[in-house]
């Protein structure tokens, strides 16, 4: 979130990662898993790494698209994005299809400047239609961080609904993204 005093940054830009950055985007997971482990356990492998086994698929099938996301030129963080089920219920349940942010992140030096709220946003406007943004309850921050993001997109207050799913309970933000652009 952007504090009072703090200026957004001069330029976001999210752009499709190349297959050649997928080492890079795998470096960023490992920050990402490790920040996420300390609300949900994960564990490193006898590597001495964690592990994302999805990552290759996105640029191996269709319906998935890796983002980076620089800050003036300097790598800040990553999104992914999947085409997939609604987990939301209500007029898109069952087969109708919606975009999914099903990985986000932010390097702790550029959180809390407006960077992920510009970044999400740039993402939405990428791929107009019905979105769906999943938050685990335990994971308070992203919470706070997507209610406000999705709440800026749209203009308005938008209320999620809690699931339980694969073990695991859910807050499920739906929302539509207008075609505005690419941005």
């Amino acid at each position: 979130m952007q504090g009072p005093s703090e200026q957004p940054p001069s330029f976001v830009r999210v752009f499709p990662a190349a297959r050649e950055q997928e080492p890079i985007l795998a470096n960023l997971l490992e920050l990402y898993i490790h920040d996420f482990s300390e609300i949900q356990p994960m564990e490193l492998g006898p590597d001495g790494r964690f592990s994302y086994e999805d990552l290759p698929k996105y640029w191996n099938e269709p319906g998935r698209h890796p983002f980076a996301i620089t800050v003036d030129d300097k790598l800040a963080g990553f999104a992914f994005v999947k085409k997939t089920r609604s987990l939301s219920g209500g007029a898109r349940i069952g087969d109708a299809p919606v975009w999914d942010m099903a990985e986000f992140f932010i390097v702790r030096a550029h959180r809390r400047h407006g960077i992920g709220l510009t970044a999400a946003h740039q993402v939405w406007r990428k791929f107009p239609g019905p979105w769906q943004v999943r938050v685990m309850h335990s994971n308070r921050a992203a919470f706070l961080f997507w209610q406000q993001a999705v709440d800026s997109f749209t203009g308005h207050s938008i209320d999620p609904i809690s699931i339980e799913h694969d073990g695991k309970t859910w807050a499920i933000f739906s929302f539509e993204s207008r075609d505005v652009g690419n941005v």
